[in-house]
């Protein structure tokens, strides 16, 4: 893989929080007038005491992204040799029209019950006529029952990559203090990884953004396998067809894991987390005891204290 360089100018805020995050990846030796020089991963960071940022290494896109939104929050703007945010604003218009792209969306974070569903879909411009005949680009105007109708169409022919965080499982991540936007964005990093893996010819890959970039680097920070290309847009689903064909992927499985679910309860699980939902699970502590609860549902909602102080 090419080795790239990416030069970033840091005020003295940000130098101070790199020499805190690099701590304990500094190099002995550092080159004259630097105030360390560090290996992350494949690339090595250097700083100087200019303020000068230099990334050099395969990963330097990656490991550079997250301190240039950090830059842009202590100083207002960042001053780089990289041209994301040209390219960003250039996407931001190219969105709309013809691309082959990766995007990716996740359900279920709002649901007392079911699981936290994340996928990746790879959209071509020759999909395209296909997927507006089916509506996908107005996805959140679709009801269950339409999803239900028109996803199988659509995994038919487009390709896709989902991860099932299933209750336990989500219920032992947030029993390690990890935050939602944590796993989310640890999703989206490995469905997205396994995706582009495939080589597909995509221009762009799209994250319906849930949080600032910075954020999300820091918390894949720590994988082995990242995307680092990634563009973070608001309301992506309206602009992307690839990040609507995930919205609906996602929907419809996690419609069939609350169905499945459903059965083996023996009563209809609702979707949301309202007053339904309590009295629903009311019936399932009753019926199961409550430890039934860490089995389908996500036990850091507040329904859960309510549910449990009223048996």
């Amino acid at each position: 893989m090419q080795q790239t360089t990416i030069t970033l100018k840091v005020c003295e805020e940000t130098k101070r929080q790199m020499m805190d995050f690099f701590i304990d990846l500094k190099r002995e030796k550092t080159p004259p007038y630097a105030v360390f020089q560090a290996k992350d991963g494949d690339t090595v960071v250097t700083l100087y005491e200019s303020g000068k940022a230099v990334f050099q290494g395969k990963d330097a896109d990656l490991a550079s992204a997250f301190w240039i939104e950090t830059e842009k929050i202590n100083n207002g703007s960042a001053v780089t040799t990289d041209s994301r945010e040209k390219e960003k604003k250039k996407v931001e218009k190219i969105l709309p029209i013809r691309i082959n792209s990766i995007g990716s969306d996740e359900v279920g974070t709002g649901d007392y019950f079911g699981p936290v569903v994340v996928t990746a879909s790879y959209v071509s411009k020759d999909n395209i006529d296909f997927l507006l005949d089916l509506k996908v680009k107005d996805s959140k105007k679709l009801s269950d029952e339409q999803i239900i109708q028109i996803v199988p169409k659509i995994i038919q022919r487009i390709p896709y990559q989902t991860f099932v965080l299933k209750n336990k499982e989500y219920n032992l991540r947030k029993s390690e203090n990890m935050n939602m936007n944590q796993m989310k964005a640890i999703l989206h990093n490995k469905v997205l990884y396994e995706l582009k893996s495939k080589n597909y010819p995509y221009q762009y890959i799209v994250v319906d953004q849930f949080e600032p970039a910075a954020s999300y680097y820091k918390h894949i920070h720590a994988s082995t396998k990242k995307v680092n290309d990634i563009f973070f847009l608001t309301k992506a689903e309206d602009q992307c067809l690839s990040v609507a064909c995930s919205s609906l992927i996602s929907r419809y499985i996690f419609l069939k894991e609350m169905n499945s679910l459903s059965k083996e309860i023996g009563m209809n699980l609702p979707k949301g987390a309202g007053p339904m939902v309590d009295e629903v699970a009311k019936k399932v502590v009753e019926k199961y005891g409550k430890e039934k609860l860490n089995e389908i549902a996500k036990l850091n909602f507040k329904n859960t204290d309510k549910i449990l102080s009223n048996i």
